[in-house]
């Protein structure tokens, strides 16, 4: 088994090194690829010093079975068919392909299934906020179809990658020295501050991450849902989290709907609110599962149940889902051979 890293320098593809070690992901041999700028820089992989490969349009891919990409959109689509044109499996963490019909949009714990039929050879990692929220939304919906959703989101800097941490970090510390605040990766300064937009806003008034979460819940749960969001920035370095308001088809007793995210693939329950205890960002970091507390009935709706969740936006929310998606594939024989 050959698997390729794309991307390896961002944050995510840093992730995606620490996974496949994490959970001795069955591979062979690692190859590294990389931008030009990041070609040459070296990386340690289960004690071994690998080399980044600048990413061509060449024959470099063949031999791959698996390629773990995140590169950004539009480097995904220029190299697409280079990554795929011998036989390897691209699983794209970028949004370049996630609302093409011939490519399936997946979480595991909710449609393993569409990896069954891969036309392009191409998986779509979804949106973070969206694979956290799909993955509390599958036990529920399988109690009782959910109509709608509404979402209030408190996304933390790395959402917007690496160097947005680290612009974090130094706005804390330029505010504590009583320095001039340095902005340059968010739209304000994020230290001591929300800003209530994450990516361009659209014509609806909406931005392009609240429709990414309208879009693609509804593509991986093969349903009707609505989801409308309001999609906030927080000065958290890493780990998303989620105020969502669920409503479905028919009532739901509150025991059942605590029962069934207990038992929940990538769920853990933190719901003890007597005793203080619910999911925030500090102490989940790093952890594979998302976490959920603060469940309780809807006041203004009988079929309505609300619940607090939070999960780490490069970890589960991007790399850990596309290691996920490959270790299905090796499961059920899905890989071709390269």
């Amino acid at each position: 088994m050959r698997v390729a890293v794309v991307g390896v320098s961002g944050a995510v593809g840093q992730e995606f090194l620490r996974v496949l070690q994490e959970r001795d992901f069955p591979l062979d041999e690692l190859v590294l690829f990389g931008s030009s700028r990041s070609a040459g820089s070296q990386f340690t992989f289960r004690g071994k010093t690998l080399t980044v490969k600048e990413l061509k349009d060449n024959d470099d891919f063949k031999g791959i079975h698996i390629a773990l990409t995140s590169a950004g959109g539009s480097t995904s689509k220029q190299f697409a068919p280079a990554i795929t044109r011998h036989g390897a499996i691209m699983i794209d963490n970028s949004s370049a392909f996630r609302m093409d019909e011939d490519v399936p949009l997946v979480v595991p714990e909710v449609n393993p299934g569409d990896l069954h039929d891969l036309p392009r050879n191409i998986v779509a990692n979804p949106n973070c906020t969206t694979i956290q929220m799909v993955v509390c939304l599958k036990p529920i919906h399988d109690l009782s179809p959910i109509r709608r959703v509404h979402a209030a989101t408190y996304q933390a800097a790395s959402g917007a990658g690496a160097a947005a941490m680290a612009e974090l970090e130094q706005q804390i510390r330029q505010i504590a020295a009583g320095e001039t605040v340095t902005v340059e990766k968010f739209q304000y300064q994020l230290a001591l501050n929300l800003i209530p937009q994450v990516d361009v806003f659209t014509a609806n008034g909406y931005t392009k991450e609240e429709m990414k979460m309208y879009n693609e819940s509804r593509k991986i749960m093969h349903s009707d849902i609505e989801v409308s969001s309001t999609c906030v920035r927080v000065p958290v370095l890493r780990n998303h989290s989620e105020a969502l308001w669920i409503e479905t088809e028919k009532e739901l007793d509150l025991h059942q709907v605590r029962e069934a995210l207990a038992k929940a693939d990538g769920v853990t329950l933190m719901d003890d609110p007597e005793n203080l205890v619910y999911p925030m960002p500090l102490g989940s970091a790093s952890k594979d599962d998302i976490f959920v507390g603060r469940l309780r009935k809807d006041l203004t709706n009988p079929r309505g149940i609300a619940l607090w969740c939070v999960g780490d936006q490069i970890k589960k929310g991007a790399a850990l889902n596309a290691v996920q998606i490959a270790e299905y594939m090796i499961k059920k024989g899905l890989v071709p051979s390269a």
